[in-house]
């Protein structure tokens, strides 16, 4: 096992694979369950599917898709979009998901994360904090639903949620979504350092490089998009996902509790 995770995110527009760039523009990828299908090949670890227009189109999870979803996937499965209500993420558990994502109800009532925690454990919940900076450089929270910035403290919030019991946060830069051209490391290592929880860093991976940078700036893991989908100059449509060995090499394993 290593020491750290790289976890493919899957975007959905509806039942088809769609990748964002900057949080707009989604471009048709392709078959969901063939992209589960070339992951599971490919042994990968975990596995984020994010619904991107559940909420805005006030939607709730497409359950059938995700039981197809769940039964495909060899590795564990967090999903996304349009979780409102225990009663949906229990029928998510229920489906074969281990991992719920939170994001826009989060938002509206940041109370919910406990409630989730309570029924379901911290474990499975997932926080999802978009970050979006604006024309002065200043780092904001941000909404996908709304597409707005929120005049709220980014870090005062992500110790809100993460009090609350969240039990890890997928910290994702919409300025370098689908970009390819490097991770904000700075975003990263404020996060945490304010946080004791596993921290998911999210966008703008393009090359191993950069998933190491992330880790030693404090990331848990590192999720990406374009980088698992996208091939080449030209961002070809191929599904990929690095070699074992290559990810050993980049961090090493992990036996138990004892480091190699």
């Amino acid at each position: 096992m290593l020491k750290h995770r790289i976890i493919p995110c899957l975007l959905l527009d509806g039942t088809g694979l769609v990748k964002t760039t900057k949080f707009c523009k989604p471009e048709y990828i392709g078959d969901p369950i063939n992209a589960i299908r070339i992951f599971n090949e490919k042994e990968v670890d975990e596995l984020i599917v994010v619904d991107i227009f559940a909420t805005k189109e006030n939607r709730d999870p497409n359950f059938l898709l995700i039981e197809k979803f769940a039964s495909e996937c060899f590795m564990p499965l967090a999903y996304g979009g349009g979780i409102r209500s225990i009663e949906q993420a229990r029928q998510l558990f229920t489906l074969g998901v281990e991992k719920i994502c939170l994001q826009t109800a989060v938002l509206d009532d940041i109370s919910l994360i406990t409630k989730f925690v309570d029924q379901f454990g911290s474990q499975s919940v997932l926080v999802s904090i978009d970050i979006k900076q604006n024309w002065t450089g200043k780092r904001q929270l941000y909404s996908a639903s709304t597409g707005k910035s929120i005049a709220y403290d980014w870090v005062t919030f992500l110790t809100k949620v993460v009090a609350a019991g969240a039990g890890e946060i997928v910290l994702n830069s919409v300025d370098r979504d689908g970009t390819m051209r490097g991770m904000d490391i700075e975003l990263i290592s404020i996060a945490a350092k304010e946080v004791g929880v596993p921290i998911i860093a999210m966008g703008g991976a393009g090359c191993l490089a950069d998933f190491k940078s992330a880790v030693k700036a404090g990331a848990s893991a590192v999720a990406a998009g374009a980088y698992f989908v996208y091939y080449g100059p030209h961002r070809a449509v191929l599904i990929t996902y690095p070699k074992y060995a290559d990810l050993e090499e980049l961090f090493g394993k992990q036996v138990g509790n004892i480091e190699s």
